[in-house]
């Protein structure tokens, strides 16, 4: 159907429409499908010549669509019904052959009145709906299905069918199920010989029962459905077989719609659902020609007004229509959104649909899509109307179009949501009441609606006096906030960035040069008070957020080079551990965002933040210049390379010599590093510093000699000292003094295996930690460390099966893998240690974020628990049975390897 010059004239050639002809949308294809017509039906033509309505029916038909024209070709009834578009066929049921002729001829009227006019988008998805409604009776009349109701979804439901639309519809009826459900398989199989019908919307998708009671249905709600199921429910609609009993089907899942609260959890997943099927889109490089799925697209426009629908609708039934167009209208007349904002999106959307249509009417296919090929765009442009002119050629004009409507789109789908809350906060306008800004502000997360609106007025009034910019940004501040885990702490904090006017100059200049900037501060400052925090003493470090290159760690002789030039030129010692504290802070930001934005697996947050304790712990001892060989030996997750966010550093401290001087020296350097490190008050931390696993703990010296070690270990070394070892590896200062030390210890922790007896005192103080260790106020059934199968849990296991076997390695993953390469550990049992460990050590860095503060239980309130949870992109329910199922089986690992039980 592509524009090519007219054929010679043939037996059309020179009647009186020729020139229709060449002013039609593909004047070579209708020719050339006219003359076919002719040559079978030779009256023809003087019938078109005489028929004004039916001569331009047949040439838009015959324009747009190649497969109406082969129904018009090889059927004359189809061709006579174009002489009267008004009278709708009567439905033909007596046999299925008879019905899908019958959909095809009504389905040919529908297209030729839209193609000329005569209907205008809503008739058409009215009229397309009414035709899938009558096929779908007369399947019900010809299966004799009794007791069944039909219920349409989707643009079924919402009277908005396109010309290729699935019929997306359930089935309900009170009866057996196994009488009834034969019948609706038979309803399916009649109504596809006319659509695609697709039942996957109904309860548990294609595994679910096809055919329901409404008490199944409303169990299903009550305690499975998700956010998008009810969403769906806005455009269920009763369409065919027992009416009175689809009534009652559609009262009941009207209820269930309306008096649920549409929660920010609710809007967070559908969100989210929306954003990877956009993301699949412009991962397949359709973005700009995708005018359904794509940014700025029908979607977008859907999106909007059916969010609206469930934040406010249930306390306003006017916004309860299943369709589109109609309810853009009522909430504009409403004041939800502006008239400008309605109009423009409704414009929009018949522009798309229109276009939409046309794109399916060329073969019945299901197309969202504008054509690659350059001939085909230029027919779906004169099809909707476009011709050559000064301004372009009809592609360029289309194309023109469509790219503007999608910015346009994309725009106001972006801001509608709190447009009309700054208004009302900042006292622009009467657009919306209070109690309609309170239902939106709870079903965007903000729970504090007082707060938020005096935030939003405050940063109004302080944006409006900096920057243009930044207004037309703060509603999308406001959207990015939403989806964060706690929106009330970011837009909190967000409020408190912008309190000094030198903050706020570099973030609007990070804004300016990228959008993604603040998106990613508001998902940071909405997880973590301990970030934000950060980021207002150090706002220069938010343009780095949108580029994971520059949030790296450094490699830990550049890092070590950094702490040190960050305090070499301080003099007074609470000077140089303030810098110090800072630079950690800085270095810590970058971390902790690439964890939060997913860019870092638990290994690597680990072997960062042990990279950064290393180079903090070298700087400060730099700055304290020990006029003696000192070493510090990392222990615990310090030694394996494997630090949390709230881990201390644990520590031994060695030093070469023997004298009394040396010894004070040493003395010295250790207690002035722990205070230097570890701060006089939890303000002044930088690390918190524990040498308790130093020999004779905490009644022995700080720091010890290297022979004094030796001698120690000598004599009086305990089996819990020997398994601590394990970890044990130089960090900071003299690394060959430390190197030396732990080589010359070797024998003593790895040479002898462990005894029964051994094997006994390390389970016993193992169950002396499961028991008494658990600080109170902290949930023993959820807690990350010492819970059962947790990560003490794990720990234990790996280092009493490397003592046993010899197996060496310091960190707790890295040993699970090296006992499995060596036989000492089933596979199966190391993956299931593994993942265990992998997730309490996720959960409890990501907690430690949200919380700003250690803690190494889930929490046991509901608020923090959901900013957990939509932290790490899951919901409550779901984070606490993931503990439980991960954890369990972990413990019946442990139970059976390192207690030696059998079950």
């Amino acid at each position: 159907m592509s524009r090519t010059p007219a054929s010679k004239p043939g037996r059309i050639g020179h009647v009186g429409f020729d020139d229709e002809i060449e002013r039609s949308a593909a004047p070579a294809f209708v020719r050339a499908a006219l003359e076919r017509m002719v040559e079978a039906d030779p009256d023809l033509l003087d019938r078109l010549c005489e028929d004004d309505r039916m001569r331009r029916s047949l040439l838009a038909v015959v324009a747009a669509s190649r497969s109406l024209t082969r129904l018009l070709e090889g059927h004359p009834d189809a061709r006579e019904l174009l002489a009267d578009l008004d009278a709708r066929p009567p439905v033909d049921n007596a046999t299925v052959e008879h019905l899908v002729h019958w959909k095809q001829l009504e389905y040919l009227r529908i297209a030729a009145r839209d193609l000329t006019g005569l209907d205008d988008l809503e008739a058409t998805g009215q009229a397309l709906t009414r035709l899938a409604a009558d096929v779908l009776e007369s399947a019900c009349l010809m299966s004799v299905a009794e007791g069944l109701a039909v219920i349409g979804m989707g643009k079924l439901g919402g009277q908005e069918l396109n010309y290729s639309s699935d019929i997306d519809v359930v089935f309900v009826s009170e009866g057996r199920r196994e009488d009834i459900e034969p019948l609706a398989r038979q309803v399916m199989g009649i109504a596809k010989q006319c659509f695609r019908v697709d039942a996957n919307l109904r309860p548990e998708g294609r595994d679910g029962p096809l055919v329901r009671s409404i008490d199944s249905y409303e169990a299903y709600w009550d305690r499975w459905a998700e956010p998008w199921e009810f969403q769906a429910l806005l455009k269920a609609v009763p369409v065919a077989g027992d009416a009175a009993l689809g009534r009652r089907w559609h009262d009941t899942a009207q209820r269930w719609l309306w008096s649920r609260p549409f929660s920010a959890d609710d809007l967070r997943s559908l969100r989210t659902m929306k954003r990877r099927a956009e993301a699949e889109v412009t991962k397949r490089g359709l973005a700009d020609r995708e005018i359904k799925r794509g940014p700025g697209g029908i979607r977008d426009i859907e999106f909007t007004v059916q969010l609206l629908q469930l934040v406010h609708g249930h306390t306003d039934p006017s916004l309860r229509s299943p369709n589109t167009l109609a309810t853009l209208r009522e909430l504009a007349a409403a004041d939800y959104i502006g008239d400008d904002d309605a109009n423009l999106l409704g414009q929009s959307y018949r522009f798309y649909r229109a276009v939409e249509h046309r794109l399916q009417l060329v073969d019945d296919q299901q197309v969202h899509t504008l054509p690659t090929n350059e001939a085909a765009v230029d027919q779906l442009a004169r099809v909707l109307g476009y011709r050559d002119s000064v301004e372009g050629t009809a592609v360029e004009r289309l194309r023109s179009d469509l790219r503007r409507r999608q910015v346009t789109v994309r725009s106001i789908h972006e801001r509608i949501y709190f447009r009309p809350l700054l208004e009302a906060f900042a006292g622009a306008t009467e657009a919306m009441s209070p109690e309609a800004a309170v239902e939106r502000l709870t079903a965007f997360g903000f729970t504090d609606a007082k707060r938020t609106q005096a935030a939003v007025r405050e940063l109004t009034r302080g944006l409006n006096r900096s920057s243009r910019l930044m207004q037309q940004l703060l509603p999308l501040l406001l959207d990015w906030l939403s989806t964060s885990p706690d929106p009330d702490l970011g837009l909190l904090v967000l409020r408190n960035l912008f309190g000094t006017a030198e903050r706020t100059r570099l973030l609007v200049e990070a804004f300016r040069d990228s959008a993604e900037v603040a998106q990613r501060l508001c998902t940071l400052v909405g997880t973590s008070r301990l970030l934000g925090d950060t980021i207002a003493h150090n706002p220069d470090l938010v343009a780095r957020l949108p580029y994971e290159e520059r949030l790296l760690t450094l490699p830990r002789d550049q890092l070590v080079a950094s702490a040190r030039a960050a305090i070499a030129w301080r003099g007074d010692l609470a000077d140089r551990q303030e810098a110090l504290r800072r630079w950690k802070d800085r270095h810590l930001l970058g971390i902790a965002a690439r964890d939060i934005f997913g860019h870092a697996s638990l290994e690597t947050v680990g072997e960062d933040l042990t990279r950064l304790a290393e180079a903090t712990l070298e700087a400060a001892l730099a700055s304290l210049d020990p006029q003696v060989p000192f070493a510090v030996i990392g222990m615990g997750r310090f030694g394996g390379t494997e630090l949390s966010y709230p881990s201390d550093l644990d520590v031994l401290f060695v030093y070469e010599g023997t004298s009394t001087t040396a010894t004070e020296e040493a003395s010295r350097v250790a207690t002035r590093m722990v205070r230097f490190v570890g701060g006089s008050t939890p303000a002044e931390r930088i690390f918190e510093v524990d040498a308790d696993l130093r020999p004779e703990g905490k009644q022995g010296p700080l720091a010890r000699s290297f022979d004094g070690f030796l001698s120690y270990w000598r004599d009086y070394a305990q089996t819990w000292e020997r398994q601590a070892m394990v970890r044990a590896r130089p960090v900071a200062g003299d690394l060959d003094l430390a190197e030396r030390l732990l080589g010359a210890l070797e024998p003593r922790v790895w040479g002898t295996g462990l005894t029964p007896d051994e094997v006994l005192e390390i389970r016993r103080m193992k169950a002396r930690v499961e028991n008494e260790r658990i600080p109170p106020g902290e949930d023993p059934l959820f807690h990350l460390k010492l819970g059962r199968g947790s990560l003490s849990d794990v720990e234990f296991t790996a280092q009493m099966l490397q003592l046993r076997s010899g197996v060496r390695a310091t960190g707790t993953l890295p040993a699970l893998a090296a006992l499995e390469r060596a036989d000492v550990l089933d596979g199966s049992d190391a993956d299931v240690l593994a993942e265990a460990y992998r997730y309490c050590g996720e959960v409890r860095n990501r907690w430690f974020l949200v919380n700003s503060a250690p803690s190494n239980s889930l929490p046991t309130q509901p608020e923090p628990l959901r900013w957990l949870a939509r932290s790490l992109d899951t919901t409550p329910t779901e984070l606490r049975e993931r503990y439980r199922r991960v954890t369990r089986r972990a413990r019946r690992v442990v139970e059976r390897v390192f207690y030696g039980q059998q079950g």
